[in-house]
This record gives C-alpha cells, sequence and structure tokens, in this order.
C-alpha cells in the first residue's frame, strides 16, 4: 500500500494577529466570492503541488540554506486576477524578498522539484472566485520573520494548511 503525496508549498506565514486584522477588514468589503479562512492568510513563495512524503527531508534541507534576511512588507493594494482570485499585494517589492524568491526556486530546481515558470506577484489571496474588485484601500504590513513548509491538507471543515518545517528571519 502506497502513501498519498502531500500537496507542499513555501510561504510567508501571516501572523495571527495581522491575520485577524486583514479579515476583519476584508468583511468589510462587498464581497462576492469565497473567503480565505483566517487561519490560512499566507503568501506564497513557491507552490509544489504533490510531493512523495518520503522528499520531505530534502524540502527541509533546502529551507536550512535559505537567505536568512528579514523584511518587511506593505500591502496595499486590492486587485482581482482573471481566474478570480481577490488579491492584497504590494506596491514595491522589497530586494529581500526577490532574492528569497529566487534563491529558493534554485534550489528546487537543483533538488530536481518543479518549479512554476511563471513570474513571481507576492500576494495574500483574500478570496477565491470574486466576479468584481471591489474599491477599497488597504494598509497591512506583513513582518517576514520565517520561511514555512506547508502541507494543504482536506478536512470536513475544508482546506487547512499545517505546518511542517519552518526557519527564522532575521528581524526586518
Amino acid at each position: 500500500m502506497t502513501t498519498p503525496p502531500l500537496r507542499l508549498f513555501f510561504a510567508l506565514p501571516c501572523p495571527p494577529a495581522l491575520a485577524a486584522q486583514i479579515c476583519a477588514w476584508r468583511d468589510t468589503l462587498p464581497l462576492d466570492g469565497q473567503p480565505v479562512a483566517q487561519a490560512n492568510l499566507h503568501l506564497t513563495l513557491a507552490f509544489l503541488g504533490s510531493v512523495p512524503r518520503g522528499r520531505k527531508a530534502e524540502l527541509r534541507a533546502i529551507g536550512e540554506r535559505l537567505p536568512r534576511q528579514g523584511f518587511e512588507l506593505e500591502l496595499d493594494h486590492v486587485a482581482r486576477w482573471g481566474n478570480g482570485i481577490l488579491h492584497l499585494a504590494p506596491s514595491h517589492i522589497p530586494a529581500a524578498l526577490h532574492e528569497l524568491v529566487q534563491a529558493l526556486r534554485e534550489a528546487l530546481r537543483a533538488g530536481g522539484f518543479e518549479v512554476e515558470q511563471r513570474p513571481f506577484h507576492p500576494h495574500i489571496t483574500l478570496a477565491r472566485h470574486a466576479h468584481h474588485t471591489p474599491a477599497a484601500t488597504a494598509s497591512f504590513l506583513l513582518p517576514a520573520r520565517a520561511v514555512t513548509l506547508f502541507s494543504s491538507e482536506n478536512s470536513p471543515s475544508g482546506v487547512r494548511y499545517r505546518a511542517i518545517g519552518e526557519w527564522p528571519l532575521d528581524g526586518a
């Protein structure tokens, strides 16, 4: 009997207090999509998809070798992509975030992992299946204090993300 693969991604976690603030603000908007659960707010750095469970150690080793420079990211732009993803994004991307993503993608490729080819667009997903972009202003400061390897798991109450590895970043 084989064990099913894990659905994995590297991300910057959204601290619980900030997630609560973002959701309280989001919930005042006229949304026509499915809001993302507060506990699931994060900023994806690299989506891996289905990965055999036996490769977790390789991914943890990659996490150990990542740059450790912390930073802060101002999330100040509300937008929606054509696929219905309503998101909160930065107007300016710090060099430390570019360096982190580049190092992560290079390490994943070197390890034989599939890496998305599309350009990196940092964002926190607010809602899925949205048909409209609400006219809204925002300014939230996301402190990048750790990189986390998450497993996406289905549960009776919906999808939840479970941390299976975490690497601290230096204070910004």
